[in-house]
C-alpha cells in the first residue's frame, strides 16, 4: 500500500541554499543566471505552508492537479499579485476549463483532444496561456507525454490547427537511468522546433539539466520534503 509522506512546511534556508547552488551550477557551466527559472512544485503542500515561500519572493509555483490549484491559490493570488502557476500534472479534456482559468502556464500538452479543448477554452476565456508540449522522453508506457519521433509534427498541429502558443518542452527521464542523454535529446527537439522553453530538472537532477540547457526547475523535495504518494 502506498503511503503520504505529510511535507514539511519549506525551509527558507534550503530554498536560499538551493538558489546558491543553481548559481554556482550556472557559473560552472557558462549559464547565465537570469535564463534560468525556479519553480517550486507545491503539490500536496497547504496554503499556509507556501505563504512562507511568497513571502521570501518566490514567485513562481507548480501544481500536478488542477482540482488542489483550485483549492489553494485564489486565496494566495489575493495577497501576492506576481504569482505565476504552471501546470506539470496530467491534464484531463473535463478539467481544461479550470486549467485555463487558474494557471498562467501549461506545461503538459500531449495529446491532440488537449490541444484542441486548451484552445478552445482560452478562446472562451480571453486568455492566451503559455504552453509546453510533454515528451514521454524515455518511451516508459506508465507516463504520459509524445513520443520523441512525434514531437515535430506534433508541436505544428498545435500551433497551426489550434494556435496555441507553445513556448518550451518538458519531460521526465526515466528514474533509474542517467538523465544526461534524455535531457540532450529534449534539448536537440526544442532547438530543432526552434522552441526557446526547456522544463527540465528536479530536486535530484537539476544540475545535470542545466548542463544541458535547462532554463527551468521543476523543485519541490528539496523545499517542501518527500511527498511520497
Amino acid at each position: 500500500m502506498s503511503t503520504h509522506t505529510i511535507p514539511h512546511p519549506p525551509s527558507i534556508e534550503a530554498w536560499k541554499n538551493l538558489q546558491k547552488d543553481i548559481a554556482e551550477t550556472c557559473k560552472d557551466y557558462n549559464r547565465p543566471l537570469e535564463e534560468v527559472q525556479l519553480l517550486a512544485v507545491s503539490k500536496t503542500v497547504s496554503a499556509d505552508d507556501i505563504f512562507p515561500l511568497l513571502q521570501a519572493g518566490q514567485t513562481r509555483f507548480a501544481e500536478n492537479r488542477v482540482q488542489e490549484a483550485m483549492r489553494k491559490w485564489p486565496r494566495l493570488r489575493q495577497q501576492f499579485e506576481n504569482i505565476e502557476l504552471h501546470l506539470i500534472g496530467p491534464l484531463q479534456s473535463n478539467k481544461t476549463a479550470e486549467a485555463v482559468k487558474i494557471f498562467d502556464v501549461i506545461q503538459t500538452v500531449d495529446r491532440e483532444k488537449i490541444a484542441k479543448s486548451l484552445a478552445e477554452e482560452m478562446q472562451k476565456q480571453k486568455r492566451i496561456l503559455p504552453c509546453y508540449v510533454q515528451v514521454n522522453i524515455g518511451l516508459e508506457p506508465q507516463k504520459s507525454g509524445v513520443a520523441p519521433q512525434e514531437v515535430l509534427p506534433f508541436i505544428t498541429q498545435c500551433k497551426n490547427r489550434y494556435g496555441l502558443n507553445i513556448i518550451g518542452l518538458m519531460a521526465i527521464p526515466p528514474v533509474e537511468d542517467n538523465p544526461g542523454p534524455y535531457f540532450a535529446l529534449l534539448a536537440k527537439l526544442a532547438k530543432k522546433a526552434g522552441l526557446p522553453k526547456l522544463s527540465m530538472g528536479m530536486s535530484n537532477d537539476f544540475k545535470t539539466a542545466l548542463q544541458f540547457g535547462s532554463n527551468v526547475l521543476r523543485i519541490g523535495s528539496a523545499l517542501f520534503g518527500n511527498r511520497a504518494l
